[in-house]
């Protein structure tokens, strides 16, 4: 089985970096990294460091927490962070890159890209985020005996049926030197019946409970608040689809007639959609204007475009109430607490596969509300909007969720603590 899937990634590698020579010809950012992606690059000196693999922008966002606190505990190692798309790589650059965070791509996970890579990194440690399974990359970890983490490891029930059916594969690459520290029970449950050793796996809950409500956020919120909203009454959609961002432009239309002053601050997903978006706008006849533009919103302003990357956190910090997508399109939902550590109340659709005990705790605590439609969706903002109090009230429902079900950062830290070679508590690699 391992055999026949490094033939196929061997085959899929050449395709795959056509994707992404054909991306940078309308996409500066995908002309960066390219050796990256064939296990090239910069060496690492000393003896080795400690890698940190986050697939997108959502995983690098997911594992902030984890990456400050290991650049905080292990000052003196090298921490390399890799990431698959150029989104993701931004992203870990705005964060981490001022700390000495090494940022780079990974490699695709043919048997010569990998080698090379590890050949030029020598992780001594390595921290996969949530579902980050590619064979020969934990195949080249035990061969080279690097003890692995997979960090608020997660199946969702929409993949579970996919993943079941390659345990064939998965069930060596997760025998021996890994653990897994799943966010559920029900997590941990299906990485035990992909083959990882059962007292190997932990329900260490999920990290983004512990996100750090950075000071500057709130401030660079109240910033924007004044300086480009210009005190509007203002809700943003964050994290937006293909066929969600027509139903929260309907939703905005609602809004509008209860709260004539209403703004909607619109950030799709994927920066390659901005201009689709601005398009839908235009047929729309919705006066907006686009925050790559850096112009303040005007008294006629309708929809301010957040065609950029790395302010989403800031502009939920300006507004008044959100709305948090990849669910009202069967996409599985994005974080609904990025807004609610910042007191903002929360609307969501009902897909929330993607993290089903984070949206059931905020559901069941009242701090977020689910709608099916534009309808629902105008209903809840435009209550929130009129009513301060109640805004308020459901605010501070998400801010005590999350204080609630913090912990998952401390029990990863000690087992990495655990797992990293002995010499990491008395100096850097290759002291002595």
């Amino acid at each position: 089985m391992h055999l026949l899937y490094t033939l196929l990634a061997c085959l899929a590698a050449p395709v795959a970096f056509g994707q992404v020579l054909w991306r940078s010809l309308s996409d500066p950012a995908y002309r960066s990294g390219w050796a990256e992606r064939f296990g090239r690059g910069e060496g690492i000196r000393g003896r080795g460091c400690i890698w940190v693999h986050a697939v997108s922008m959502g995983e690098v966002s997911a594992a902030a927490p984890l990456v400050r606190a290991l650049r905080r505990q292990y000052a003196d190692w090298p921490l390399v962070l890799t990431t698959a798309t150029p989104t993701g790589a931004r992203r870990a650059r705005e964060l981490f890159e001022a700390a000495g965070v090494d940022v780079r791509y990974g490699p695709y996970d043919t048997p010569r890209s990998v080698a090379r890579f590890f050949d030029r990194v020598r992780p001594r440690l390595a921290i996969f985020m949530e579902t980050e399974l590619w064979p020969n990359l934990h195949r080249e970890c035990a061969r080279r005996s690097v003890p692995r983490i997979i960090a608020s490891a997660r199946i969702s029930a929409r993949s579970w049926p996919r993943y079941r059916r390659l345990r064939a594969l998965t069930r060596p690459m997760l025998a021996d030197g890994i653990t897994v520290a799943a966010q559920t029970q029900a997590d941990a449950e299906r990485f035990r019946e992909l083959g990882a050793p059962a007292a190997q796996v932990l329900v260490a809950g999920n990290l983004k409970f512990d996100v750090s409500v950075d000071g500057d956020v709130r401030s660079r919120g109240v910033e924007l608040r004044t300086a480009v909203l210009r005190g509007r009454t203002a809700w943003t959609a964050g994290s937006t689809h293909g066929g969600e961002e027509e139903r929260v432009l309907d939703a905005h239309a609602l809004v509008r007639a209860s709260v004539p002053d209403a703004l909607l601050v619109l950030a799709p997903r994927h920066p390659q959609r901005f201009d689709a978006v601005a398009s839908l706008l235009e047929r729309r006849a919705i006066n907006f204007v686009r925050r790559s533009a850096a112009q303040a919103v005007q008294p006629e302003t309708e929809v301010l475009l957040l065609d950029c990357v790395g302010e989403l956190a800031a502009f939920y910090a300006a507004s008044q109430a959100a709305f948090v997508g990849g669910s009202l399109a069967p996409i599985g939902g994005h974080n609904l607490l990025e807004p609610a550590a910042l007191g903002v109340p929360v609307a969501t659709g009902p897909h929330q596969s993607n993290s089903v005990d984070v949206a059931k705790r905020m559901f069941d605590s009242g701090a977020a509300v689910r709608v099916e439609d534009a309808i629902q969706l105008a209903a809840a903002i435009s209550g929130w909007l009129m009513e301060p109090g109640e805004s308020a009230r459901i605010g501070a429902l998400g801010r005590s969720v999350v204080a609630a079900n913090r912990g998952a950062l401390q029990r990863l830290l000690t087992l990495v603590a655990q797992r990293l070679p002995a010499e990491a508590a008395g100096g850097p690699p290759g002291s002595g």
